[in-house]
């Protein structure tokens, strides 16, 4: 969700893009330049659409289907770009600064902003309870943090799979450090550690790209017959069964059913991605910016009575609300904001540092295959080339 690392060499041939401006010219596959940039556009239109499922079975119908696979995708992605990651020095000090720090400013600026939209001036500031949006970063630091494991033991997604799917039993998890979404949304992260680039060449198969047209139609068929029938805060993963109402036995049937069909959906996702760069590929080096600033936005609009007009519940609202979104998540990947809130995403905090972390000695050993690992939050910008 960033553009701070080039990516490994996958399917067709990259497409060299500025880093930054006076960055060296990295190349990158624009193939998940692309998906990045899809997926975070789903995010933005996914959010436009919540005030307006109470009026629409259509509409809830559409979102519950986008969130089943939407985050599995972006986690996937960052599983995948994070394969190279160790507990080097400068690898945490990238880290810290590319995910802990903006996980601090972006928790403060979201309490401060919804003690205002939502009138609870009383909300405290908590680092340990993510607020809104700011829960991804609090699980990737998390699942980036126990990288190194996941790459060592025999069996990692097994595993992921008996910690993730007994989560749903467990109400004591609690909400520290959005723990109980990271533990759950874990095994799309360690999955994504265990791709190769041949994977994902896979998906891009033409006959995949026609079978995923009657898979995403049942999909919406599903998910329209199931609006009344059932809640689509399973699909978020941060609550028990006990918590939706169901019985105990009922969450690790429910975990196990909806991994598969959130799995599913993601493959007919990447499979219609475009492999060539397109106009929109180099906004997918600013997905990060989209996805931590259009909450501000989101949260607004319901404050500002921007959802009150009536025409706006109807069908042609429910388009408008749509192409809007569609591009606050474009406008949002662009360089010019990007440079304007480079300061809160990606802080220089290179001063905090031991000038010896920034730079370390080769290695006498050959590096895991694939990109360092930071393709979905970025780090501070230096001098010597990634």
């Amino acid at each position: 969700m960033s553009d701070t690392t080039r990516t490994a060499a996958s399917g067709r041939a990259a497409a060299p893009a500025r880093d930054s401006p006076g960055s060296e010219a990295v190349r990158r596959d624009a193939f998940f330049d692309n998906a990045k940039y899809l997926a975070i556009v789903l995010v933005v239109v996914a959010h436009a659409w919540e005030p307006l499922r109470g009026g629409s079975r259509a509409v809830t119908a559409a979102y519950m289907v986008v969130y089943a696979f939407h985050m599995p995708a972006f986690i996937i992605v960052s599983g995948y770009f994070s394969r190279g990651f160790d507990w080097s020095a400068r690898r945490i000090e990238r880290l810290v600064t590319g995910v802990a720090v903006p996980y601090v400013v972006f928790e403060t600026a979201y309490t401060l902003f919804t003690r205002w939209t939502d009138q609870v001036p009383e909300r405290p500031i908590t680092l340990l309870n993510p607020l809104y949006l700011t829960w991804f970063l609090a699980a990737l630091f998390i699942w980036r943090l126990t990288t190194p494991l996941w790459r060592l033991v025999r069996w990692p997604l097994p595993l992921t799979l008996a910690i993730g799917v007994p989560a749903t039993i467990s109400p004591d998890i609690g909400n520290d450090l959005a723990l109980q979404r990271a533990l759950q949304f874990l095994p799309f992260f360690v999955l994504g550690l265990c791709l190769r680039p041949e994977h994902f060449r896979l998906v891009r198969r033409r006959a995949v790209r026609i079978l995923s047209v009657p898979v995403f139609v049942a999909a919406l068929a599903v998910a329209y017959w199931a609006v009344p029938r059932t809640s689509g805060a399973w699909f978020f993963d941060r609550d028990t069964a006990g918590e939706l109402g169901a019985p105990f036995w009922y969450g690790p049937v429910m975990t196990v059913i909806l991994y598969g069909c959130s799995l599913l959906l993601v493959v007919c996702f990447l499979a219609w991605v475009p492999r060539r760069p397109m106009w929109f590929t180099v906004l997918g080096a600013g997905t990060l910016y989209a996805y931590l600033l259009h909450g501000f936005l989101a949260q607004g609009a319901k404050f500002w009575g921007w959802y009150d007009p009536v025409w706006i519940r109807q069908p042609l609202g429910e388009i408008v609300v749509t192409v809007v979104a569609a591009a606050v998540g474009a406008l949002l990947c662009t360089p010019p904001v990007r440079r304007l809130f480079r300061f809160a995403v990606e802080p220089d905090t290179s001063w905090a540092f031991l000038r010896s972390t920034a730079v370390e000695p080769p290695r006498r050993t050959r590096p895991a295959p694939g990109p360092e690992g930071l393709d979905a939050v970025p780090g501070p910008r230096r001098s010597h080339p990634e």
